[in-house]
């Protein structure tokens, strides 16, 4: 269960959202099925903060939702920086685009529509940054197709890593994202080309590095 004192408290003194984001929340629980899967103001200002750190030339996203972690993320992009975001769902892709337009990062963000799978192949970049938040049963497949594209010194960020705690949970059959996200940990807890971190902000966050 969420301490919501403890949330309230956080975000109480953590810069604010900006009104463009405060509209997108808004317009996101009106028009979508599952607002919660948006990011938010404190993920955002997170995700803000290391693409800010890091000064990102090439940023790579999977799972643009409605654009909210892609704004944040474009705020640290380089003056000839380019943040490449992939969503399955067009129709989601009406929302994010509208907001893209109205920031002046809107000629950084690329929007690719359609399957991540197939898609990541075709795209000739090398990423400093790949933040990943998309289904879950398919994150080691997007792990593999991009980690040759992440520079040496890259970050990825993973959402979701402890996914309601069910990580934490010892049964035999778990569904098919619990079992995504549980392989996943495991394989890079056991993958010696990184580091990695774990972060208990909202649903978990992984933080790995290509040394």
């Amino acid at each position: 269960m969420k301490d919501l004192k403890l949330e309230n408290y956080l975000l109480d003194y953590s810069t604010q959202e900006d009104e463009l984001l405060a509209s997108l929340v808004r317009e996101t629980h009106l028009k979508t099925i599952y607002p919660r899967m948006l990011s938010g103001s404190l993920q955002g200002r997170f995700l803000k903060c290391i693409s800010q750190m890091i000064q990102p030339e090439k940023i790579l996203e999977i799972g643009t939702f409605t654009g909210y972690s892609a704004i944040c993320l474009a705020a640290g992009l380089r003056p000839n920086g380019i943040l490449h975001t992939l969503e399955l769902n067009p129709e989601l892709c009406n929302i994010s685009s509208k907001y893209f337009q109205r920031t002046q990062f809107s000629s950084k963000i690329k929007q690719h529509i359609g399957n991540a799978l197939e898609i990541i192949p075709e795209i000739d970049e090398e990423f400093d940054l790949v933040f990943l938040d998309a289904d879950k049963e398919n994150y080691l497949n997007y792990y593999h197709l991009f980690f040759e594209k992440v520079k040496k010194g890259g970050f990825i960020l993973v959402d979701n890593v402890l996914w309601g705690k069910k990580v934490l949970k010892t049964q035999k059959k778990a569904d098919k994202e619990t079992d995504g996200i549980i392989r996943f940990n495991q394989f890079i807890r056991n993958d010696e080309r990184v580091e990695q971190m774990i972060l208990p902000l909202r649903d978990g966050i992984m933080i790995i590095r290509k040394p």
